[in-house]
Order: C-alpha cells, then structure tokens, then sequence
C-alpha cells in the first residue's frame, strides 16, 4: 500500500512539474506567399507538360475518354488493364473496389486512375483513396496512366495546400513521374520501386 502511495505521489509530482514548466502559447509563424510566375492558363499547362516530360513522364492532349481509348489501345496491347473510371470498362477491368487481397494486384500492366489536381512546378498530381480504391494499385502497377482535368492544374505546391487543406480525405499522396532512383553509380534507373512508367492524359 505505502508502495503505491509512493507512486502516485511521484507521478503527481512529475506532473505538476510539467505542468508548471509548460511554455507560453505562440502564433504559429506567418507562411510567405510565394506568387506563381503566371497566372495565365496556357503558360500554367505548357510548365506542367515541361516539368512532366523532364522527369520521365508522357503527356497527352485529349478531348474526351475516346482518345484516351484509342491511346492505350495503341500503346497497351498486352497484359492486364485495370481502371477506376467505369467509362473506360470496354477496355479495361473495373472491379479493383471488391479486391481484397492487394497481392492480387501483381500482375496489374497498367492502372488508368483519376487526379482531383496537378501541379505544375513538380507535375504531381494529386490522387486520395477513393480515386485509387486501392492504395497500393498505384505503386504496384508495372505502367501509371492518370487523366487531369486541365482547369485544375494550379502553379505550386502552395496553391494546391490552399486547395486541399480542408477537403476531408484519408489516405492520399503526390504522385509525380516513374519510380527512380541514382543511388546505384549514379546511373538513372527507371522503375526501380513502382511503375516503370507515367503517362499523363490532360483534357481540356
């Protein structure tokens, strides 16, 4: 019994102390506003297809879910196609929701998923869970293809915070070109941990 007293009065005592040691409260500090070079829709597009193209990336211009048909038709004749549009199931699977096991995703050649935004200083798009349905579909497939909404390619990083820093989401991540990696003699190998390729469908 004296033990326990003991104790609690030890762990009190810790506690006052912490508590009577607990540093003022501070404004958390101001966050610069970086000003994108332009705000022009043309220039904001034509960086994020430089910036895309620089890290390994392919874009394409499309209209509409036809020519983003005819493109993986053209460049995908082989392997197991799956996708999170229902739009595109006359090409590809659309069943990745009832997958349990993501050991069942292996063999995946190539993944078409949906960006809610990309950005243009890094070309990451923006992808939550629910547009991926699984979350380890975008990083196990051997090719990545995402269609992006022109209108919803913003300059930096800091616009795309400002955009989705009170949406309600889970699991979600950047995602900006193939795997890479140099750390092997310096030598640039494509692929090294996820897709060996990225292929960008932006619509307008």
């Amino acid at each position: 019994m004296q033990k326990t007293e003991t104790m609690e009065n030890s762990r009190d005592r810790i506690l006052a102390a912490v508590t009577a040691n607990k540093p003022d409260l501070l404004p958390l500090p101001e966050i610069p506003v970086f000003n994108p070079e332009s705000d022009d829709a043309s220039f904001i597009i034509e960086k994020f297809h430089s910036t895309a193209t620089t890290i390994g990336s392919k874009i394409f211009m499309v209209k509409d879910l036809e020519e983003v048909k005819d493109v993986i038709r053209a460049q995908f004749r082989e392997g197991r196609i799956v996708t999170t549009i229902p739009a595109l199931a006359d090409i590809a699977e659309t069943d990745l929701k009832t997958i349990i096991d993501p050991h069942t995703l292996e063999n995946i050649e190539l993944l078409i998923i949906q960006a809610h935004l990309g950005v243009a200083e890094n070309s990451a798009v923006w992808v939550t869970e629910d547009l991926m349905q699984q979350r380890a579909a975008p990083f196990i497939c051997q090719h990545l293809a995402v269609i992006l909404n022109a209108a919803d390619i913003v300059p930096t990083m800091h616009q795309a915070y400002n955009r989705i820093g009170l949406a309600d989401y889970g699991f979600a991540a950047f995602i900006a070109g193939p795997s890479k990696t140099a750390d092997i003699e310096q030598s640039l190998v494509l692929g090294a941990h996820g897709p060996h390729s990225m292929t960008l469908f932006i619509s307008q």
